[in-house]
């Protein structure tokens, strides 16, 4: 008998080391979340994966990185609340619903010292006044990314994508407020348009592209057009630079009629467990050097005056990426529209992708 008691007390020791050994290890390795973790939500080929590791050196905090391929799909599974996302990298529109719909913390300024750096121009705006939520990331514009040789000449317009010559050689990415704003910027008008009649001319307008236009595409448009399987394509400028890096022949153009200048910036969802972690995380990828890298590996334009500065000349001064006040000024950025128009703008969006032919 007492040969047993002995042999169960070892078995409770051994079991109550073996509970202690994997709740460290748990801990360690983000099964639980908190402050040993970090879950980042982003948009895909979005950040320099050294910086992680830097980042993960420097803090000792692991990052578990996810990414989504549209703000519609990250906010909706913010909303569902199943992940505790700890920073999010939305654009300025969903920003605005963010905070509207109270998803965000506020955040601490003070824990932020890097924000020194950012460029006063892209701070303080509508979407989030006094950046009391979110803190910019990258910004660019929406442009037309071509093929010189196989266009045969320089594109200005919204309306050079019409050309006879182009037939079943453009791609579009596949975006509802991206495509309904250039056949909206085409016809003059506002890419924020509440205006019926207008959302139904730029989607009538849009409908005869459809001979032109090859596909309507996701991240694979950088591929395609980068391999010559198609002339051009409408996409967001910093996939336009990621292109043109590998292919010397393509060329990116802001058209004169106007487009979309866009913010992503980072914030902190309510769902977050760090949050002392996520403001780490803000700051480091605020600090110049880091922001500078950051750029030049993503392809996308700083908001950091700092990092700006770091940049190798034949980047910064790059106007097709870092547009003079001339261009930006016939820019306008993405408005919270609302549900009911938001709604609209995705409904012609799908009528007009089920109707190409």
């Amino acid at each position: 008998m007492a040969k047993l008691i002995r042999i169960f007390g070892i078995v409770t020791v051994i079991a109550l080391v073996l509970l202690v050994v994997v709740d460290r290890l748990d801990a360690s390795q983000g099964g639980g979340g908190g402050s040993n973790t970090l879950t980042v939500f982003n948009w895909g080929d979005y950040i320099d994966e050294e910086l992680i590791t830097k980042f993960e050196e420097e803090t000792g905090i692991r990052v578990i990185y996810e990414t989504f391929d549209s703000n519609e799909a990250m906010l909706t599974k913010i909303e569902q609340g199943g992940t505790t996302y700890d920073i999010a990298v939305p654009s300025e529109y969903t920003i605005d619903k963010m905070i509207e719909d109270d998803l965000l913390i506020e955040l601490d300024h003070s824990q932020l010292p890097n924000m020194e750096y950012l460029n006063p121009d892209f701070m303080d705006l509508s979407f989030d006044p006094g950046n009391a939520y979110s803190i910019p990331y990258f910004w660019g514009t929406v442009g037309i990314v071509y093929n010189r040789e196989m266009v045969g000449r320089e594109l200005t317009s919204w309306d050079d994508l019409w050309a006879d010559d182009l037939r079943n050689d453009i791609l579009l990415v596949d975006g509802a407020r991206e495509i309904m704003g250039m056949g909206l910027n085409s016809l003059g008008y506002s890419l924020n348009t509440k205006e019926e009649s207008e959302l139904l001319e730029a989607q009538e307008k849009l409908q005869t592209l459809s001979p032109n236009i090859k596909a309507i595409v996701g991240d694979e448009i950088k591929m395609l057009i980068g391999n010559g399987e198609a002339a051009l394509g409408v996409v967001w400028s910093g996939e336009a630079a990621e292109i043109m890096y590998e292919n010397e022949d393509l060329d990116y153009v802001v058209p004169e009629e106007g487009s979309n200048l866009w913010f992503d910036n980072m914030v902190i969802p309510k769902t977050a467990d760090n949050v002392e972690g996520a403001h780490q995380f803000i700051n480091f990828m605020l600090d110049p050097e880091n922001a500078a890298q950051n750029a030049e590996y993503v392809g996308y334009s700083t908001p950091s005056e700092a990092g700006y500065e770091l940049l190798p000349p034949e980047v910064a001064e790059d106007e097709r990426f870092y547009p003079p006040e001339e261009v930006t000024e016939r820019l306008e950025v993405y408005e919270n529209l609302g549900p009911e128009w938001l709604g609209r703008y995705n409904e012609l969006f799908l009528e007009f992708k089920m109707n190409l032919r």
